[in-house]
């Protein structure tokens, strides 16, 4: 029972998760563009690939599959998603289990002006969000929405190419240095990372993890401490429900005024899960299990609470590679 993680990058972490859940059962195969991605050395077997952009790409990785004997491919990066789910079909006709949500849910959740308007008919709460600047000159206008706000691409990760803008003029120029930007309100409120599992068998959320976010970098939770709430688990996990994800998810949001405002969406391992897994939530062990054909059993919270998550640099040494 062999699993395939794509483009999996710096996240040795997790890598080194799904070795120990999948010792004495299955390999632990990685994969990436770069020969330098330090993640790629924990595997029990790895291959340097094309970029995804690649025509090729697909059919590299169904080669992969095949030599490996690989029994479920998931991707750590939100471009290869909709990738992935766009070709599952080919993966299925190899009896190979695509651990992610389908290639709609996928690209909801990268354009963010798909998600945003998704939350707003269904009544969810969620940032004051605009894609027509003249749409977002009226309402501040109006009074609807004040300054600051952030200016961000409409498709995007890692908090590449967003900013912050203090008035009209800057938010103007930063707005018209994309070919498709949003601007959005601003939210002071307490920003949250809720990690959460849906069984890939019986499609329900059995595992949530939530944690009060204190220092971002780079798009990333660089420091938080693990909390319970059972209104914010009720509340994600009827909003996973309704999307109809499955898999792990990774979801963002703010706390303000005791009102739980959903942000974004990525429909993948988040860079702070090792902070769940740290406090034994164990999503690596449920996915084993799924792709064994056991459903897992509901566990929501019941984690450690109360520690806080300080990420910090290690470094790795590996032999010369002689071309890139």
């Amino acid at each position: 029972m062999n699993l395939l993680v794509l483009s999996c990058g710096t996240r040795n972490k997790v890598v080194q998760y799904f070795k120990k859940a999948f010792a004495g059962v299955g390999r632990i195969v990685c994969t990436d563009a770069s020969p330098y991605a330090p993640a790629l050395y924990e595997a029990d077997a790895y291959y340097v690939v094309p970029r995804i952009t690649q025509p090729d790409y697909i059919e590299v990785i169904l080669d992969i599959c095949r030599k490996e004997s690989i029994c479920g491919v998931l991707s750590l990066i939100d471009p290869e998603l909709s990738l992935l789910a766009a070709n599952e079909e080919q993966f299925r006709a190899l009896n190979i289990t695509v651990i992610g949500s389908s290639y709609e849910l996928c690209e909801r959740t990268l354009d963010k002006w798909q998600l945003y308007n998704w939350m707003q008919k269904h009544q969810y709460p969620c940032a004051k969000s605009y894609v027509d600047l003249t749409c977002f000159q009226e309402a501040v206008c109006a009074g609807e929405v004040s300054f600051p706000v952030f200016v961000k691409p409409v498709r995007g990760s890692a908090s590449l190419q967003i900013a912050k803008a203090q008035d009209m003029e800057t938010a103007e120029w930063l707005y018209r240095q994309g070919s498709s930007m949003m601007i959005q309100e601003y939210m002071d409120g307490q920003e949250i990372g809720v990690d959460c599992y849906i069984d890939l068998i019986s499609h329900e959320v059995v595992s949530l993890f939530a944690k009060k976010k204190l220092v971002m970098r780079a798009g990333e939770t660089d420091k938080a401490i693990s909390f319970e709430d059972s209104r914010l688990f009720e509340q994600v996990e009827r909003f996973v429900k309704e999307n109809g994800f499955v898999g792990q998810i990774d979801i963002d949001l703010f706390e303000k005024d005791g009102v739980f405002y959903f942000s974004e969406v990525n429909p993948r391992f988040g860079g702070g899960y090792p902070h769940a897994y740290a406090c034994g939530v164990d999503h690596m062990t449920l996915i084993r299990n799924n792709l064994a054909g056991k459903a897992n059993d509901k566990q929501i919270g019941g984690y450690a609470t109360g520690k806080v998550m300080m990420k910090y640099n290690e470094i790795m040494l590996v032999d010369e590679v002689s071309s890139v």
